[in-house]
């Protein structure tokens, strides 16, 4: 028979896995675990384009002045960690979800696979994940940890959120130069009203996310007066 991997949550039994004062990381090396991956994504919430998953390692004592939530950095900050992460000894992959994959599997179904992916293409082996979030990644064998709001309380997930929102930003950025009636590189897909006028004015277009209800609805308009 085979054996489930080890999925800790939020709460086990109505008790705290890990107490909001506790240094998640410390804790896990402390409990002999050294490769700790940490995982995030960006884009769950756009209109158009893909969701990136990231999957990153630190080496234990690997320091980055002011690593933290991307939601929390702007541009040039983001930027600047991204570099910061690009180092020898950090790993990091990401897993890329295009938005046919999203349109057949559902959001969450998505964002989980492509962490999946991530998890699998890092250079080294993890001893133990961190998921941001509540829900667990399928098909892994490492134990893992899902962390609500781990990007700002795990080092190993905040640099998860970098390397995904830096990189989703400029896949975006560059698919603003195929379709330029969109302002992809500075709304990046989400529904802004600069976005959704130009999804009124030109009607979707290849990348944009037919599931979703604001694309749905254009798509249905269209359709009324092109029968």
């Amino acid at each position: 028979m085979k054996t489930r991997p080890t999925v800790h949550t939020a709460r086990t039994q109505g008790m705290p896995v890990f107490a909001d004062n506790i240094d998640i990381e410390r804790s896990l090396v402390e409990k002999g675990y050294r490769y700790i991956c940490g995982v995030d994504e960006a884009g769950r919430g756009p209109l158009a384009g893909p969701v990136v998953a990231a999957a990153v390692i630190l080496p234990l004592e690997f320091e980055l002045d002011g690593l933290t939530d991307s939601k929390l950095c702007n541009t040039v900050k983001r930027d600047e960690l991204f570099d910061g992460l690009s180092v020898d000894g950090v790993y990091t992959a990401v897993g890329i979800m295009d938005h046919e994959a999203i349109d057949k599997m559902n959001i969450l179904r998505a964002s989980l696979m492509g962490m999946r992916k991530a998890i699998g293409d890092l250079g080294h082996e993890p001893d133990v994940v961190l998921v941001d979030g509540n829900f667990p990644v399928p098909k892994i064998t490492q134990p893992q940890y899902t962390v609500v709001h781990g990007d700002l309380r795990c080092r190993a997930i905040a640099a998860a959120s970098i390397i995904a929102k830096v990189t989703r930003d400029r896949i975006m950025a560059r698919y603003e130069e195929i379709y330029p009636d969109f302002s992809f590189a500075s709304h990046k897909g989400y529904s802004t009203p600069t976005h959704l006028r130009e999804l009124r004015e030109y009607g979707p277009c290849d990348i944009h996310r037919r599931s979703f209800a604001p694309v749905a609805e254009i798509l249905d308009q269209y359709e009324l007066f092109t029968k």
